[in-house]
C-alpha cells in the first residue's frame, strides 16, 4: 500500500469526521479510478473511503456482515448523501503485497489458498447479498452491450483476443455457475492482510456474496501471478485449495467474465 501525505480540506468532509480529521496525520492511499481512500493517522488508524452516490453500499453491507464472522474490519459510519462516505478501523498488519510476503512465494501461495478454504467454508446465513452471481452475470450483461472489453490484465493462457470471442464464451457456460459459497469477491493479495503471517482480516468488499468459489480461485491465481511476476504457482495453489473442487475450464469462464469488467 503508498500512502501520499495530504493536507484536507476539511469543508469538503460531513460533519461528522471533521473532529477525527482534525490534528491527524492524513495520507491519500486509492488505488481505484472509482473511489478516493484516505489513510487516517491517529489512534490505531481508520481509513475513510468516498465515492459517487450509492457506490459504497454493496461494501458496507458486506463489511458489516464479515465483521459479524471475524473477517474484517468494523464500520464505524456508512453516510449516503451527495457521495457515499465509509469509515472502518485499520486492520492490523500488512496486506500481503508487503516484501516480507513476496519473498516467501511458496508459504505466502499456501497460506492464502488455506484461507480460502476457510473462507468458502463459512456459513452464509443471512447473508446480505445472497445472489452475487446473477449480479456478476448481469453486470457483465451490461459491460458487453455496451463496448467495454478490457484483456490488458490478463496472461495469454486466460485471454481472449476479441470482445465476441470472450461473450461466445460467457453465453455458453455462465449456467455452470452456482451460488453456494461466501466469496470475497476480489481475493487479489491486497486485499488479505496478515500480521506476522497470522490472517488478520479482508478489506475492499464490495464484490463479496454468496457465488461461486471459482470467481475467488481466479483472482487469487491471477494475484499470484501478477505480484510475483510468474505463472509457477498456479499448480501449488491448486494443491494447498485442494485440486478436487477447482474445475479449471471454470476458471477460463470467470476469464471470460471479467474482461467486461
Amino acid at each position: 500500500m503508498i500512502l501520499k501525505p495530504i493536507v484536507p480540506d476539511l469543508a469538503a468532509y460531513p460533519d461528522e469526521f471533521k473532529t477525527l480529521l482534525s490534528n491527524a496525520m492524513i495520507f491519500d492511499s486509492s488505488c481505484s479510478k472509482n473511489a478516493t481512500v484516505i489513510f487516517i493517522d491517529k489512534d490505531g488508524g481508520y481509513f475513510l473511503k468516498f465515492a459517487a452516490k450509492g457506490n459504497l453500499e454493496h461494501e458496507a453491507k458486506m463489511t458489516r456482515y464479515f465483521h459479524s464472522k471475524g473477517l474484517s474490519p468494523n464500520v464505524l459510519s456508512y453516510i449516503s448523501g451527495e457521495y457515499d462516505w465509509l469509515l472502518t478501523e485499520k486492520v492490523r498488519g500488512d496486506d500481503c503485497t508487503a516484501t516480507k510476503y513476496l519473498e516467501q512465494p511458496e508459504r505466502l501461495c499456501d497460506i492464502i489458498a488455506e484461507r480460502l478454504v476457510q473462507l468458502h467454508s463459512t456459513d452464509f446465513t443471512d447473508c446480505p447479498i445472497e445472489n452475487h452471481t446473477e449480479l456478476y452475470i448481469a453486470k457483465a450483461t451490461h459491460n458487453y452491450y455496451s463496448d467495454h472489453f478490457d484483456k490488458s490484465l490478463f496472461p495469454d493462457n486466460w485471454g481472449y483476443k476479441s470482445a465476441e470471442e470472450a461473450w461466445q464464451v460467457v453465453e455458453k457456460n455462465k449456467h455452470l455457475l452456482k451460488t453456494e459459497t461466501l466469496l470475497h469477491g476480489d481475493y487479489c493479495l491486497p486485499n488479505i492482510i496478515l500480521k506476522n503471517w497470522e490472517f488478520s482480516g479482508y478489506i475492499d468488499l464490495d464484490c463479496s456474496g454468496v457465488g461461486d468459489r471459482h470467481v475467488d480461485i481466479f483472482w487469487a491465481i491471477w494475484s499470484l501471478f501478477f505480484n510475483l511476476k510468474t505463472d509457477k504457482y498456479h499448480e501449488r495453489f491448486n494443491d494447498a485449495y485442494g485440486r478436487d473442487n477447482i474445475n479449471e475450464e471454470l476458471l477460463r469462464v470467470i476469464a471470460a467474465i471479467e474482461v467486461f469488467g
